[in-house]
């Protein structure tokens, strides 16, 4: 079978079914490398910083494993900005829903909150509120993103930083984005 026949879901056969299922079994498989290939095409998106988004999110990276972040953090700090590219106005959420089914509910939460926490740096010169992120103060996960803005985020843009390489960080990601999706050994989701 090349194709399915159905023009209409509820048309289609158990057969054509287990074939898209193969197919998408193996699609999945192939997510690490389309990510590699999306923080690629982060060196030639949003201009005007010192620093390409690859740099930026490899400065992340290299902060975060350098302050002893386990592997998830790591991993997330890479993709943190990965949604600029589709979600400028959203991509927090874009990054934590590409996250969500491999990595703790934790790093889910902070990767998908930072930019809302991010805005501590910047918001005033826009007439926003800076504070805004406050509003989550008694959340278990606060201090977790408020550190990730503070160390690995909001001081990533440094052209001077030496930060690893894409290469260095390709296994990493590999483990993480080849793992059972909504393992509820590794995603932990209850508080």
């Amino acid at each position: 079978m090349q194709n399915v026949t159905f023009t209409q879901m509820k048309d289609g056969t158990v057969e054509e079914y287990f074939f898209l299922q193969q197919l998408e079994h193996h699609y999945i498989r192939e997510l690490p490398d389309r990510l590699m290939e999306s923080l690629r095409g982060l060196g030639s998106s949003l201009q005007g910083y010192q620093i390409s988004r690859l740099e930026h999110s490899l400065q992340s990276a290299t902060r975060a494993e350098a302050d002893g972040a386990d592997l998830d953090m790591v991993v997330g700090a890479l993709i943190h900005d990965i949604g600029d590219v589709l979600a400028p106005e959203n991509h927090s959420q874009m990054a934590a829903a590409i996250l969500r089914p491999y990595v703790r509910a934790e790093v889910t939460w902070v990767i998908e909150m930072h930019g809302l926490f991010q805005m501590e740096y910047y918001a005033h010169h826009f007439g926003k509120d800076p504070n805004a992120y406050l509003v989550y103060k008694d959340h278990p996960w606060f201090a977790s993103c408020h550190h990730f803005c503070a160390c690995y985020d909001q001081a990533a843009f440094d052209p001077d930083y030496s930060s690893k390489p894409l290469e260095y960080f390709e296994p990493l990601l590999r483990e993480v984005f080849s793992r059972k999706a909504f393992d509820p050994a590794v995603i932990q989701e209850a508080l």
